[in-house]
């Protein structure tokens, strides 16, 4: 997928991507950033991250990453004056930064909108010289978000080297150089850093030919993503897969599920071929269009029925739509919450803010699942949602944004054709109240610098949940299937005391003891000594394997501490460094964070 969002932008004649965000959703879902972000584990994040700019760079194409650091609201993102302590920004979202630099070697870092501590982003020199270019070596430009730059000398001296997407500050670059704000020493590296970059990908090298996209070839591409990243979340009595060839009635229900499916906006919005849906935008707040991609999962649902009656509501009317649900077999409702750029969500809640006239979606699908036992919801959304109804249902499928062919896609999905294998990449709260923040911090005008305590520290996701002893509504790494696995033989080889690669591996027996091929991810998790006072456990390792019915395979995941993840390490406020501390190390095995569901491997000492 990564490669195609390299090809497609040099077919345009495009030589840098902005899409690198790895800001960690953990600390507020209700961000309107969500869907573009990696999710809220820091090596999770960063290696995702990671591959998507390797990929872009290997097309030639200038890769970036970004919010750097701490863009985890868009309520006054550009006053936002997030306070943290070192070792929690180390161990959290500058970690996700750390490993997707590290691993990529990325030539672009976009610094930030807000504040840490007392100082723009974009002027930050603990941020953009101790940490980004001498701690990690970073030897590309830092780039300043669209109109996130506040002065001249100060932002250069500090370590911003364009400004993005004018030039109202450094336009008076030169005067500051030769009255002596600016050393020429650091306008030399500011050009040499930026040529640098653009010469290590190719970009000289490799001059772009511009020409038309293969639409059909990377929508099929697309598809594939969907299909692969949709979650499971809940599937009682097996009412999934649906049978194409014995299914009688199928209502289809809600968000335009008759023509398209839903994207997030702001500046991150894909413009889908084919066209979108009409359509204002009403939601007063917003300064993103909605786009609704034409992707008809009605018809494609249609497709795997041929035989069936499948009929469309559009959800305005709940009375309506159960009529229709009391009448057909399988009710099958769609919800979606639309996030964007530029925005935060108002709640966890569903909330229609792209309709005229919103609908209620909870009610909606109440009066749906009271009329029809086998009611199926797909949920189009970028976050985490509240799900009131969720025990009233039969069957929950995270869907996220579709996508280019999200129709075909969902409906692979719902009749069995794909194997759900998706995993939660961030925790569904049970209610807001489980939040670090259960309401956001909000700015008290567009000019004056607001706190927002990052009180949480590094304990963020999962990890917050665990320390608080909170149980969510759907854990981190959680996600059903239509086989079952076995995870067996489960080994701990301890070879940490080598000089030269200190590792720990896990091995142990997968097997499919279902009847139909599905892919599983094992992960593994580490709890460190007490005297750390870290988390219980982080999220180590990780690997996804596919297996036919009754087959079985033999699978070691590696857990290497020279890894740019330091995965045993906590961050040294004496020492400014990633320490390893003496003490007990506990090793567990799962499909999902939930501690009541993971094996203890074993331990070991340091």
């Amino acid at each position: 997928s990564d490669l195609i969002i390299g090809s497609e932008l040099a077919d345009y004649g495009i030589n840098v991507n902005l899409g690198g965000n790895v800001n960690l959703v953990g600390r507020e879902p209700r961000d309107g950033r969500t869907f573009e972000t990696k999710g809220e584990d820091p090596i999770l994040a960063g290696k995702i991250t990671a591959a998507h700019i390797n990929a872009i760079q290997a097309q030639h194409i200038l890769g970036g990453i970004k919010h750097f650091a701490f863009n985890d609201q868009e309520s006054g993102r550009t006053t936002a004056n997030v306070i943290i302590d070192e070792r929690s920004g180390r161990e959290s979202d500058l970690l996700a930064f750390e490993i997707g630099v590290k691993d990529s070697n990325v030539q672009s870092v976009m610094c930030s909108y807000n504040l840490t501590n007392g100082q723009y982003d974009c002027e930050n020199s603990h941020l953009l010289n101790d940490v980004l270019k001498t701690g990690w070596s970073f030897p590309g430009f830092v780039m300043s978000d669209w109109w996130a730059t506040h002065t001249t000398a100060t932002a250069a001296v500090n370590g911003l080297d364009q400004e993005q997407p004018n030039q109202q500050f450094f336009a008076t670059l030169g005067q500051a150089v030769t009255s002596g704000q600016v050393p020429q020493s650091r306008l030399d590296n500011m050009v040499h850093r930026i040529l640098r970059a653009m010469y290590e990908v190719g970009i000289f090298d490799n001059p772009q030919k511009i020409q038309t996209i293969p639409a059909a070839a990377d929508a099929a591409v697309a598809q594939d993503i969907e299909e692969q990243g949709a979650v499971l979340l809940k599937n009682a009595g097996g009412q999934l897969p649906l049978n194409g060839s014995t299914v009688q009635s199928i209502a289809v229900i809600g968000s335009h599920a008759d023509v398209a499916v839903l994207s997030g906006g702001g500046s991150a919005q894909v413009q889908p071929i084919g066209g979108t849906l009409t359509g204002g935008q009403p939601c007063p707040p917003c300064w993103a269009t909605v786009v609704w991609g034409l992707s008809s999962p009605l018809a494609a649902i249609k497709a795997k029925a041929p035989s069936a009656k499948v009929q469309y509501a559009d959800g305005s009317n709940a009375s309506a739509a159960a009529t229709l649900a009391a009448s057909s077999q399988v009710a099958i409702v769609f919800v979606s919450q639309w996030d964007s750029e530029g925005m935060d969500q108002p709640s966890l809640s569903l909330t229609d803010l792209t309709s005229a006239t919103p609908i209620n979606q909870d009610a909606l699908v109440a009066a749906v699942a009271a009329a029809n036992p086998h009611t199926i919801v797909v949920v189009e959304s970028g976050s985490a949602i509240l799900m009131p109804w969720l025990g009233q249902v039969s069957a929950v499928l995270e869907a996220w944004y579709p996508g280019q062919s999200g129709g075909p896609a969902i409906a692979d999905l719902l009749f069995g054709v794909t194997n759900p294998s998706g995993k939660l990449p961030i925790t569904f709260p049970a209610d807001e109240g489980q939040l670090p923040r259960p309401a956001i911090p909000q700015p008290p005008d567009g000019v004056t610098p607001f706190t927002v305590n990052y009180s949480e520290g590094y304990n963020v996701g999962y990890k917050w949940y665990d320390v608080k002893g909170y149980t969510p509504l759907f854990p981190f790494g959680y996600g059903l299937s239509y086989t079952t696995f076995t995870m067996t033989n489960a080994a701990l080889v301890n070879n940490l005391s080598s000089s030269t690669n200190p590792n720990f591996q896990v091995t142990f027996k997968l097997a499919n003891t279902g009847s139909v091929a599905g892919a599983e991810v094992a992960q593994v998790y580490l709890g460190l000594p007490a005297s750390t006072n870290e988390p219980p456990k982080r999220l180590v390792g990780w690997q996804k394997v596919l297996l036919q019915p009754g087959a079985s395979q033999t699978v070691t995941i590696e857990v290497d501490e020279n890894d740019s993840s330091h995965p045993l390490s906590y961050w040294n406020t004496t020492t400014s460094s990633w320490t390893v501390a003496p003490g007990n190390y506990t090793v567990y095995l799962g499909n999902t964070s939930n501690t009541a569901s993971l094996t203890t491997v074993g331990t070991f000492t340091m």
